[in-house]
């Protein structure tokens, strides 16, 4: 018996041995694949990467923004980056094709937010609240061609404002334009321009031009494709794409050529035909009231009353608006645009008479990420927004809750100041350290962190060096490379005469100072300073 169960044993322990090693040959063989697996180190399409210095542009922006935001009373709120399917759809028009779906989960069916408008009005609905003036940034998604030189991305940032409730007429409107217009002015990136229309003056020009009333959402996407196409391209789309009558469609080209500001609002308020339609004359209404609280703002210099915007979106009900960057910034990045398209495109026909015309893994990474036909149109619309009476309604038919809002197109900021950046010659500064503590000698990395923990505890920005005894020159370096202002320098003497250095990293001056006046030495200095990051 003993010796059975010793043989079955030892023939167990010899499978276990030929098992191990097969799994050791198999893991070896299994490494080796793995070791010649590469992996294509790129961002996904339409999205990016923030090194520490487009960070820096970056919160820069956002703290401008929120802080006129703030400065009109908003309070924030945050909302899922993604949406119950149901509650995005029919709201985008011809864009719902641009919505991400999600795989079915557990049975509900869910998409990314498209914008943070929608997501808001179902907050409202949801919440029951009938008024309030909120502010949201975050991040949205929509399966565009993606242009990256134009700010136009897949996955990207939107910073809404918006006045919920029932108010006078215009009254909130024409804040939301003023704040747009206030928001352009502090990021500094040039001249630029307000396009103002009204969706009902829109739909009252198309029904006086007969057009019909199904009809009427599929002629404004043409129209408002005419800041970026001749208006016999519109046309051509709208006759024989939309079956819109030549005579029709040349009424509306009519119309939608105007633009001006309140003189073109008489005229149109002269015009009979158009008057007699209700929405067409309640809206010339609207705008003549909105530009009368305008140009109190003093902001009527900044605004085109434009009959060829019409704003893609469906929910729009009211005053419509976008701003578009203009100036030698822009023309500039078009240029850069075109350029950098010309070498992408010569350097994809290289590759491919490289290969003898075969498309490989390389040359799909050449593709258009970056094309866009319209380049010579700078970076397009860079904020816009309007009036939404309805979309709350659209989710609870028990609530009204008139909406108007904006959104500035933050990542198309960015592109504007990283090309202002490129084209000036402008230094960034990524860190905010006020003060970097330096040390001449050896063996004084505690005396560094005795003087750090002062700093830190009067709330001064504060570095020093990780290294025990770092070379006084690398770290004097170190601050003239990342902008530091003030750098203190302490060794043996300054620590016998109880004592700091004191020195201005731009100048290279330097003064001596009590230890015991140091925190109050430097917050004086720093007030004098005005933080720029570049």
């Amino acid at each position: 018996m003993s010796s059975s169960v010793d043989q079955t044993i030892e023939k167990m322990s010899e499978m276990d041995i030929k098992k191990n090693t097969n799994q050791q040959q198999s893991g070896s063989k299994k490494s080796k694949k793995d070791e010649s697996v590469k992996f294509l180190l790129k961002a996904p399409k339409g999205t990016r990467d923030f090194d520490p210095l487009q960070m820096a542009v970056r919160d820069n922006v956002f703290k401008k923004i929120i802080e006129c935001f703030q400065l009109h009373g908003a309070v924030t709120i945050d909302t899922p980056v993604f949406e119950r399917k149901e509650i995005l759809t029919q709201k985008y028009g011809e864009d719902s094709k641009l919505i991400y779906d999600l795989n079915d989960q557990a049975g509900e069916l869910l998409s990314l937010r498209y914008d943070l408008t929608v997501p808001f009005a179902r907050y409202l609905a949801m919440n029951r609240l009938i008024n309030i003036k909120r502010y949201q940034i975050g991040k949205v998604y929509r399966r565009d061609q993606p242009c990256a030189a134009r700010g136009r991305y897949r996955e990207f940032y939107q910073c809404d404002f918006d006045i919920a409730g029932v108010y006078d007429k215009m009254l909130p409107d024409s804040e939301c334009v003023k704040i747009m217009a206030d928001i352009l002015k502090k990021v500094d990136l040039g001249d630029f321009q307000i396009k103002i229309n009204h969706r009902k003056l829109l739909d009252g020009m198309f029904e006086v031009c007969g057009v019909p009333k199904d009809k009427i959402r599929l002629v404004s996407s043409s129209i408002d494709k005419l800041d970026k196409a001749e208006w016999s391209e519109v046309k051509n789309e709208l006759v024989n794409e939309k079956n819109i009558d030549p005579e029709v469609a040349d009424k509306i080209g009519a119309y939608a050529k105007l633009n001006g500001g309140m003189d073109l609002i008489s005229k149109l308020k002269s015009d009979e035909i158009l008057n007699k339609n209700k929405s067409a004359s309640e809206a010339l209404d609207d705008l003549e009231l909105l530009f009368k609280y305008c140009s109190i703002f003093d902001i009527n210099s900044k605004l085109v009353f434009d009959l060829s915007l019409a704003r893609g979106l469906d929910y729009y009900t009211g005053v419509i608006y976008e701003a578009v960057l203009k100036g030698d910034l822009v023309d500039y990045i078009a240029e850069q645009q075109k350029k950098a398209l010309a070498e992408k495109s010569a350097a994809r026909a290289a590759a491919i008479e490289k290969v003898k015309g075969k498309k490989t893994k390389e040359i799909f990474e050449l593709e258009d990420e970056e094309a866009d036909v319209n380049v010579s149109s700078g970076v397009g619309t860079v904020a816009a927004g309007g009036r939404y009476d309805e979309l709350v309604n659209m989710f609870d038919k028990k609530q009204n809750v008139p909406c108007v809002g904006l959104s500035i197109g933050v990542e198309r900021l960015f592109a504007v100041m990283e090309a202002k950046i490129k084209r000036d010659g402008l230094k960034v500064r990524a860190c905010e350290t006020e003060v970097y503590v330096a040390t001449p000698q050896k063996g004084l990395v505690e005396e560094r962190l005795k003087l750090c923990q002062v700093l830190w505890d009067a709330n001064i920005k504060t570095e020093h060096s990780y290294k025990n005894n770092p070379k006084i020159l690398h770290q004097l370096q170190y601050c003239e490379e990342n902008n530091i202002p003030f750098a203190i320098i302490i060794g043996q003497d300054e620590i016998d005469n109880n004592v700091v250095k004191l020195r201005e990293v731009s100048s290279r001056t330097e003064e001596t100072i009590p230890r015991g006046d140091l925190v109050e030495a430097i917050k004086n200095k720093l007030k004098d300073r005005q933080t720029k990051i570049y």
